[in-house]
């Protein structure tokens, strides 16, 4: 159910960003996936030391959608999430997990953002259309085991994408992104050939 590291698109972040999060509060998510859109979050008002909980990160979207895929053909959005959580808060082992979590979590792997930062969690890309509800099971930590832990009112923050990112981390962009004209005019016709290849007629002002 839990993996050491995520070798997926988290891996991105993980690689150019020590700390997914900027001092203004962005996450590193949104580098790559520059379209805005809301997440709903569901989280206890309280929890006790040393206690399992859940944190359910909601990532709607129209499942009819498509994608364009790495390999240019239409595909079914994936979906990801970023949770962090106060220092001292963790990803919960497989033996504290309850049996209902685990099946709603089947086939999903979370993991800790890295082994310095390990109260931020991530999972993704996974299938978004049966997965628009991510479910990260906690554990709290206990101020017995370790005096640093305060129980006070702390924030978390969280993130989710939907689909491929506009642009990768090189700063190149993706393929879902606008074409770039090879001159400067007006675009006259655009037709379609019968190989379904579209062909695209620009005009300079020299005609």
């Amino acid at each position: 159910f839990c993996v050491e590291n995520s070798f997926a698109y988290p891996v991105f972040a993980q690689q150019g960003y020590s700390n997914p999060r900027a001092a203004n509060g962005k996450l590193a998510c949104a580098n790559c996936h520059l379209n805005q859109k809301a997440i709903e979050i569901e989280a206890p008002q309280g929890v006790l030391p040393n206690s399992v909980f859940e944190v359910e990160i909601k990532v709607p979207y129209d499942v009819n959608r498509q994608q364009i895929g790495a390999d240019g053909k239409p595909a079914d959005l994936n979906v990801g999430g970023i949770l962090i959580l106060p220092k001292g808060f963790k990803l919960a082992s497989k033996a504290q997990i309850s049996p209902e979590v685990k099946a709603k979590n089947k086939g999903v792997f979370i993991s800790p953002y890295s082994t310095e930062f390990d109260n931020i969690l991530i999972v993704g890309p996974i299938a978004g259309k049966t997965h628009q509800e991510l479910i990260f099971p906690v554990v709290a930590p206990d101020p017995d085991k370790n005096q640093d832990v305060k129980y006070l009112t702390y924030p978390f923050y969280a993130g989710g994408n939907r689909g491929r990112g506009q642009v990768y981390p090189t700063g190149e962009k993706s393929n879902i992104n606008a074409f770039g004209a090879t001159q400067a005019g007006q675009i006259t016709d655009i037709t379609t050939t019968e190989k379904g290849e579209s062909v695209v007629t620009i005009v300079n002002s020299d005609g």
